[in-house]
């Protein structure tokens, strides 16, 4: 297993939830949730300046397949999000790993807790991404090899990488 603290990302079109292992890889803990702002960028530059201030060694974005394992419409605007993230935080890698029913499982965790409505939807994405990082921490340490797979920073507008 590498060493390093991981920064899990759930991507959805509202919010998007932050999670945080510890540096042996074992836990996965919330972070934030923020705004998704698809027209500034001001989420990706959080998600960059989070990634800065805890020493992140890698990026872990779910990619949220059908229960077939295809891609729709979010999963295609999840490996976008992925792209603009990596590409702002180059050249730490970013991963996509399969994150089939984390919001699912998210609001089952949440509803057995006792959390219901608005509180319930301020930390639902932030229990996604834990979802999320925790099964990519423990994907790796059962195979020995990073999960997922690995992103390629988005161009900039024109065709030209920044």
């Amino acid at each position: 297993m590498r060493r390093g603290v991981r920064l899990g990302v759930d991507v959805g079109s509202v919010r998007v939830g932050l999670a945080l292992s510890d540096v042996d890889g074992l836990v996965a803990t919330p972070l934030q949730t923020l705004a998704r702002d698809a027209r500034g960028g001001s989420d990706v530059e959080r998600i960059a300046a989070e990634a800065a201030e805890r020493d992140v060694v890698e990026v872990v974005v779910g990619l949220p397949l059908s229960l077939s394992g295809r891609e729709g419409p979010a999963a295609a605007a999840a490996r976008g999000y992925a792209a603009a993230v990596a590409r702002r935080v180059a050249p730490l890698p970013v991963r996509l790993v399969d994150e089939r029913l984390s919001t699912v499982g998210a609001h089952q965790v949440l509803t057995a807790s006792g959390r219901r409505g608005r509180r319930h939807r301020e930390v639902v994405d932030q229990v996604a991404a834990v979802l999320v990082l925790q099964t990519a921490l423990d994907a790796e340490r059962a195979s020995g090899r990073a999960p997922g797979s690995l992103v390629e920073p988005a161009a900039a507008p024109g065709g030209a990488p920044e």
